[in-house]
């Protein structure tokens, strides 16, 4: 019985052995990922802070202007982008902006507005589509390592269906990098765009610009630029919160492995000193009975 005991042990062991290679595997290569994934977010941010500042002075000089990426109309069809990952063992990264995104439908749907979802990654796309939620586009591939192109070609998609009045409006929901710690789950209107409600103070500072050709024509450029950078900017803060999440994730998996192992290398020593026992035992009694005899 101990001899069986023990052998079980040890294969319990050499498969958890097993697995804590991969996870610890896994957590390096996340690792590895994190560093450029954070410059690339943190490189695109003058962008897009510098796009929003020239938006802010040709909106100005436009002022009255009319723009169909600006125009707001009753929602009757809501657009949801939701951007989660491809592949899990992530922890809770892609269940929880899902579950933010689903509280959100839910509501649209009870205000008995159609909901047509746009989904970025393997996650988003397999959860709506078994719930029976209308998938407008999907894409995958995108995630771990995002493009502009993938960005314009979402942006480009997205801004046609609402020119068109496919959808009255669109909502993002993906996960904000705030540090190597943090990551917040966001939800963001993304079209009709809003423009920046500006400070008095902000106001007094505003550059003159002279413009060739005319600030609406700019404008009309600008905006699904605008738009473009936005979601690359969002592409890009989803993918190195994934890999932070994965990181953790199998961090904790390789800690659990470890403890495991301990426990279970206990339990062989456990069943061998019994094994030793039992057959120690087995030759007392044996010489026993030969001098009995």
């Amino acid at each position: 019985m101990a001899s069986a005991q023990l052998r079980d042990t040890r294969r319990r062991i050499k498969s958890v052995e097993a697995t804590k290679k991969i996870t610890r595997a896994m957590e390096l290569i996340a690792a590895s990922r994190i560093p450029r994934a954070q410059a690339r977010v943190h490189g695109s941010k003058p962008y897009t802070e510098k796009l929003i500042e020239v938006i802010e002075n040709v909106g100005a000089a436009d002022s009255g202007g009319s723009h169909k990426l600006l125009e707001r109309r009753d929602p009757s069809r809501v657009g949801l982008l939701i951007v989660s990952s491809d592949r899990g063992l992530a922890g809770a990264y892609s269940s929880t902006i899902i579950r933010l995104a689903e509280t959100r439908a839910a509501d649209l749907e009870k205000e008995g507005k159609d909901v047509l979802i746009y989904a970025i990654g393997k996650k988003a796309l397999s959860y709506f589509r078994y719930r029976g939620y209308h998938i407008e586009q999907a894409y995958l591939g995108v995630t771990d390592t995002p493009g502009y192109g993938n960005a314009r070609a979402l942006g480009n998609r997205v801004m046609e269906d609402y020119a068109v009045e496919r959808i009255d409006a669109l909502e993002a929901f993906y996960t904000k990098f705030e540090s190597a710690m943090t990551q917040v789950p966001t939800h963001q209107e993304l079209l009709p765009i809003t423009p920046p409600d500006l400070e008095d103070d902000e106001k007094a500072v505003r550059v003159s610009y002279g413009f060739e050709p005319s600030p609406e024509e700019i404008l009309n450029r600008l905006l699904p630029t605008y738009v473009e950078a936005i979601i690359f900017n969002m592409l890009l803060e989803a993918s190195a919160s994934e890999h932070n999440a994965r990181r953790r994730a199998m961090k904790a998996a390789t800690d659990n492995a470890e403890e495991l192992i301990k426990s279970l290398t206990v339990q062989a020593n456990r069943a061998r000193q019994a094994e030793i026992t039992t057959a120690i035992a087995e030759i007392v009694g044996g010489a026993e009975a030969l001098v009995e005899s």
